[in-house]
């Protein structure tokens, strides 16, 4: 232990954090702040004899990185993944930063998204596992499916209980690095550095403003929504009851893990599409795939081409749900129908509705910020000017409504705020759908891919691997999936890669590093994956690219 500790020691004296050790910008009056803790004044004590002199880490101090004209260096409007995450990276960079939560920490996907679905799809996903008595003998595992028995109250107590927890880390992250949480929402006042604290009415002073304000569920016209019988993502994940028959409008990402969360708890769904398709913007080959597995074998059928142009909510046991639907394209009506539920899966809108976007000269399309490749915002989309010192990350931009690609746009947005010129490659982030099996992808789909390949000119490759030749997914009782590379020919790049087959969301992650840093599938090809594992269907699938033979 004495050695590991003067290991460590030796290790946090002669190495340190590029953005601890950074200048302010404002380094003008400039102070220095010791930092310290018990334990590392305890072995430096120790250790006097091999520094002579005393060692010190110093950071720019709140005082100096903010002016007197300013309160703040960054102040940031919302509090979600997005907002967090620039944040976290601002007080790295020695910023005094504030956050306006909204009285949300977490946002959207904490407490009403991402965090709590895992949990109900964890859970859920156990109950399917120990029902599929086929499987389990294929295990050698014998038990009857009666026998298998769930809590609803106990599972969404797991999914409340798991966002709570999550919420109180991120809060305590940053009350611990020194960010001012302030509990109201934030809204532009219409001069520029001002935010105004909706609770309060009191105004701040900042250098810069990050608008991360999140988004809300878009409930269509014409459907009523009480968060009983007919609902949005945020009331089904309280899971009040378990329907016998439920009707999903929409199909996208929301709307197939629900459905694998109710069909595992014993629902039938039914899926109402307005596109010709079901599972419109995935990627058409792993769309059909995924019909296959997560639609036909499971108590579920769908409409596609039809708009749900009226729903009613019912009352639970005694009046059901009526969903009357039209034609997408005649608009004629073609069918009602009465269910015991129904969720609103049809997408989200920015949660940008009075905050002050008028009154800063801002237009926006859909309730969406317009930006620039820096996160700056623009007054509009088409030739709109730079607001100086206003920017806006994740959802409310609506350049990629995802969690992490939000924290990506934050950390971005800091970059440029601190003079380091930063571009988030979007192409090059990943996406998954966390049903039983998983969906995951990075890059354009495949009918994309094509169309970018004629129009800049380049050749499109196309390789595939394949979790039934695969020896862990075998072992695992899960050989359905693929994981289909697409590449450019002509340089061997990395363009896209789609899997569908068990921990998808897991295995995705490489082939997004590949995207980022323009891998080759030459080189990838050479690089030695673990075996007997999963991501050896990406070896496979890499190998083949060059006409290579995968063990």
């Amino acid at each position: 232990m004495a050695f590991i500790k003067r290991i460590a020691l030796l290790t946090l004296l002669l190495s340190g954090s590029a953005s601890a050790f950074a200048p302010s910008r404002h380094t003008g009056t400039a102070a220095n702040t010791l930092i310290t803790s018990s334990s590392s004044a305890q072995l430096i004590g120790e250790y006097k004899c091999i520094f002579p002199t005393t060692t010190t880490f110093l950071r720019m101090s709140d005082a100096a990185a903010a002016s007197s004209e300013y309160d703040f260096d960054v102040a940031i409007i919302g509090c979600g993944v997005g907002g967090h995450g620039a944040a976290l990276h601002s007080r790295a960079q020695s910023l005094k930063t504030a956050v306006f939560s909204g009285n949300d920490v977490g946002g959207t996907c904490v407490n009403r998204g991402c965090v709590p679905s895992k949990a109900l799809l964890a859970a859920s996903g156990r109950v399917r596992e120990m029902k599929d008595a086929q499987h389990l003998s294929e295990l050698g595992i014998q038990i009857s499916p009666s026998e298998v028995t769930y809590s609803r109250e106990g599972i969404a107590a797991h999914a409340k209980n798991l966002a709570n927890r999550v919420k109180g880390n991120l809060e305590a992250s940053l009350t611990g690095l020194g960010v001012d949480v302030i509990q109201g929402r934030g809204v532009l006042t219409g001069k520029p550095h001002e935010v105004q604290d909706e609770a309060t009415g009191k105004v701040y002073k900042a250098r810069d403003i990050i608008l991360a304000p999140g988004s809300i569920p878009f409930v269509p016209p014409g459907v009523t929504v009480d968060e009983k019988t007919v609902y949005t993502s945020d009331g089904a994940l309280e899971l009040q009851n378990v329907p016998e028959w439920v009707a999903i409008i929409g199909s996208g990402y929301i709307g197939l893990e629900f459905s694998d969360v109710y069909t595992a708890l014993g629902s039938e769904v039914t899926f109402i599409e307005a596109m010709d398709n079901i599972m419109p913007t995935f990627d058409r080959e792993i769309a059909k795939l995924a019909e296959r597995l997560l639609i036909r074998d499971r108590p579920i059928d769908y409409r596609t081409g039809v708009f749900a142009s009226e729903v009613i909510p019912g009352i639970p046991g005694e009046k059901p749900v009526t969903i009357k639907m039209i034609d997408a394209k005649t608009k004629e009506h073609v069918e009602t129908l009465e269910v015991d539920a129904a969720m609103v899966a049809t997408g989200r809108v920015p949660n940008t509705k009075d905050m002050g976007l008028e009154a800063m000269g801002i237009e926006t399309n859909r309730g969406f910020v317009a930006v620039n490749d820096k996160m700056q915002v623009l007054t509009k989309a088409e030739g709109g000017d730079v607001i100086p010192h206003l920017y806006c990350i994740g959802d409310a931009n609506g350049k990629m409504m995802l969690a992490h690609a939000a924290s990506a746009q934050g950390i971005s947005a800091i970059e440029n705020i601190v003079g380091r010129e930063h571009v988030v490659n979007h192409m090059a982030i990943p996406a998954a759908c966390f049903t039983h099996p998983e969906i995951a992808m990075v890059g354009p789909t495949e009918e994309q891919a094509i169309e970018m390949a004629e129009k800049e000119g380049w050749t499109l490759g196309k390789s595939q691997g394949n979790f039934r030749a695969n020896s862990k997914a075998l072992a695992e009782g899960e050989g359905n999936g693929i994981a289909k590379v697409l590449f450019n020919k002509d340089n061997g790049k990395v363009v896209a890669v789609h899997i569908i087959g068990i921990h998808a969301a897991d295995l995705i992650q490489e082939c997004a590093n590949a995207v980022a840093a323009g891998t080759t599938v030459q080189e990838l090809s050479m690089m030695v994956h673990t075996h007997p594992t999963l991501c050896e269907v990406l070896d496979e699938a890499f190998k083949g690219a060059v006409g290579m033979a995968a063990h």
